[in-house]
C-alpha cells in the first residue's frame, strides 16, 4: 500500500508566500545564468547545440502558464523514436545534440 503524499492535505500557498520562501533562490540562478552568458559573448568560437538549446529555452521561461518544465526538457529532448544500434557518446551533453 502507497503513502500518502507528504503534503496532501495541505492548503496550496499563495504566491506571496511561494516569492518568500523560493525568490532569493531564483535570483541566484538567474544572475548565475546571466554570468554564464557573459563569459560566453567574451569567448571565442561559434554555439554549439548546448549553447543553442539554452537560448532557445529562454523563451519559455516567460510564456504564462504552467508546465514550462516539460516544454524545455521536450525542446532539448531527442524527437527520433527509432532505437540506435549503438550509442554514440558516453556522456550526456544536456541537449539533444541535432537541436537546430
Amino acid at each position: 500500500m502507497s503513502s500518502p503524499h507528504p503534503l496532501s492535505g495541505t492548503p496550496p500557498r499563495s504566491r506571496e508566500q511561494v516569492a518568500e520562501l523560493h525568490f532569493m533562490d531564483a535570483r541566484y540562478k538567474l544572475l548565475d545564468l546571466a554570468a554564464f552568458l557573459d563569459r560566453l559573448e567574451r569567448a571565442s568560437g561559434g554555439d554549439d547545440h548546448r549553447i543553442r538549446g539554452l537560448r532557445q529555452a529562454l523563451p519559455l521561461l516567460l510564456e504564462k502558464g504552467d508546465g514550462r518544465v516539460a516544454k524545455i526538457l521536450s525542446l532539448w529532448s531527442d524527437p527520433s523514436a527509432a532505437p540506435i544500434e549503438k550509442s554514440d557518446t558516453k556522456a550526456a551533453t544536456g541537449v539533444w545534440p541535432g537541436i537546430k
